[in-house]
């Protein structure tokens, strides 16, 4: 009879902070696997004690002595089969992203992590410590090394587990989603596995922590690079891996191989996930957003509505005299085909009685912005008082390309607790939109299709104050997730004038973009963490 190793992979959502509910998780489902499926060895993803990431939280003395207590208890209550385990560990002065492997309440390996990420959305060179012993464990022989994510992208920890005599590599990883993100990891642990040799484990975490989204999609390679099991993204799952042990070492036995979700796909249930998770975990009871009839508005009330469910949903369209029967017609009929509470609210009287109380300071000066901006911050006025009196969390629905540019009202449309669609330009919002649309038809097809308009003045179009979103977004895409030069971005095929122009918008209205609540991260670069260009800045583009 041939033997193996069988290992459960715990793709699980760990609340950041939550010591003592992550431990009961952790807890149950070891004894899940042993019962279910009498695994060796099950893994959990990294920092689960803790959740990741948990920032300056790691500072606080109070939640040092809750992790300490944690990983004993951990340690004394899993039984009958070994648990590969992450968590922040405190030694003297220095903190170290760490892991252990407990077996049969002891402790049998421990391992800290060797590369730290600096870079992105990442900061941990602020809080932990390197460390580059290798740890290896055996399990029926056969001897296991360990890596943590970053830990792989360099490949020192790889060579050096393989060094230690390791014959099998498993990765725990906090890797958050980004588009066309599964393709570089599985990319890069090719490229170990040809490095090695060995075949290799990487279990992600899943869930939303901030505007970080974590896909899970975990995945076990052979020594040949080949893919043998890839987990669902986005959703949790507790798998058996198996593997044959000879003598060359041990191969995974070929299990269910998830299909990689098409680009749109993925940024749709990371909106999703990402958006639900923001709401549970803060205990929310529901959501409130203002539905204009335009495709931004559309597409947050789709992804809240499969988010958390439309009875906890609630929309509210704010006529004035510039909003289109279109508008009007197009937001009653979507809220109506996702069954959820809607009202009608027109925002004259407050609009008009603030006009009024400005004409002393006013006086006759004509027209501009101000009226425009006054219109959005009467809706903000009305969102945040359904808001603070129904306890609902306030959905804004402004899109990447407008926050990038400033097109959008401080205090108004940009007032609320949490921005789904903060990272997608509009080039994107009308393909999810379109996407969605393919599940059912929940947004009516001309709000996809009409021009867009904010509608704050007469025949007002989006067009009439910036370049087509055609021209825009890709430029935008250059800019900030590229980081082209002008020069640069002009040899793409854009007119100069044009792009100085928008790179110009872009650094004017850093302060607006500090003022956004947190929205999901779904590029490699969102207004965020991961950017963090001055406020006040001297710097100028090249006429």
């Amino acid at each position: 009879m041939t033997k193996k190793i069988s290992i459960a992979l715990a793709q699980m959502d760990f609340v950041v902070g939550d010591i003592s509910g992550n431990t009961e998780l952790i807890i149950e489902a070891s004894k899940k696997a042993k019962k279910k499926y009498n695994a060796d060895l099950i893994v959990f993803p990294e920092l689960s004690i803790s959740g990741y990431p948990p920032e300056d939280l790691l500072l606080h003395s109070g939640f040092k002595k809750r992790i300490i207590e944690a990983s004993n208890k951990i340690q004394q209550e899993i039984n009958g089969i070994d648990a590969l385990v992450g968590y922040p560990e405190y030694q003297d002065e220095k903190i170290f992203n760490s892991c252990s492997v407990f077996s049969e309440r002891k402790e049998i390996v421990r391992y800290r992590k060797e590369a730290l990420p600096n870079y992105s959305v990442f900061d941990e060179k602020r809080y932990f410590d390197s460390d580059d012993n290798p740890a290896i464990f055996s399990i029926k022989g056969k001897k296991i090394g360990i890596n943590i994510c970053e830990d792989i992208w360099q490949e020192r920890a790889a060579i050096r587990s393989k060094e230690a005599g390791a014959e099998l590599i498993i990765v725990i990883n906090g890797s958050p989603y980004e588009k066309n993100g599964q393709e570089k990891r599985e990319k890069v642990v090719k490229r170990l596995t040809e490095v090695t040799g060995l075949p290799f484990v990487y279990l992600n975490m899943i869930g939303g922590q901030d505007e970080l989204i974590f896909d899970g999609s975990s995945f076990v390679m052979d020594k040949d690079g080949e893919i043998r099991y890839r987990a669902k993204s986005f959703e949790e799952s507790l798998d058996l891996i198996e593997f044959e042990i000879n003598d060359d070492g041990c191969s995974p036995i070929k299990s269910c191989v998830q299909k990689e979700l098409p680009q749109v796909e993925s940024i749709y249930k990371a909106l999703v996930r990402g958006t639900r998770d923001y709401i549970k975990k803060h205990k929310f009871p529901g959501v409130v957003l203002g539905l204009s009839g335009g495709i931004d508005s559309a597409l947050t009330l789709a992804i809240a509505c499969d988010a958390i469910g439309p009875d906890k949903v609630r929309a509210v369209m704010m006529p004035y005299i510039f909003t289109s029967d279109m508008s009007k017609n197009d937001a009653k009929t979507q809220a109506s085909l996702l069954n959820v509470k809607y009202d009608i609210l027109p925002i004259s009287t407050i609009y008009t009685s603030t006009i009024e109380l400005l004409k002393p300071i006013f006086m006759d000066a004509a027209s501009d912005s101000t009226e425009e901006n006054i219109q959005s911050r009467s809706r903000g006025i009305i969102l945040m008082a359904i808001s603070n009196k129904t306890g609902l969390m306030l959905l804004t629905t402004g899109n990447k390309s407008e926050m990038a540019v400033g097109y959008a009202t401080l205090y108004g449309d940009m007032a609320g607790g949490f921005a789904p669609i903060k990272d997608c330009t509009k080039t994107m919002v009308k393909k999810l939109a379109s996407y969605r649309n393919t599940i059912s038809e929940v947004i009516p097809k001309r709000v996809i299709e009409r021009e867009p308009s904010a509608e704050l003045s007469e025949n007002q179009r989006d067009s009439d104050t910036l370049p087509p979103y055609e021209i825009l977004d890709p430029i935008l895409e250059a800019f900030i997730e590229e980081d082209l030069s002008v020069e640069e971005i002009v040899d793409l095929g854009f007119d100069r004038a044009t792009v100085i122009r928008v790179l110009e918008m872009v650094k004017r209205n850093e302060y607006k973009r500090r003022q956004t609540p947190p929205g999901v991260r779904i590029s490699n670069r969102a207004f965020g963490r991961d950017w963090r260009y001055p406020i006040t800045s001297g710097y100028n583009f090249p006429k």
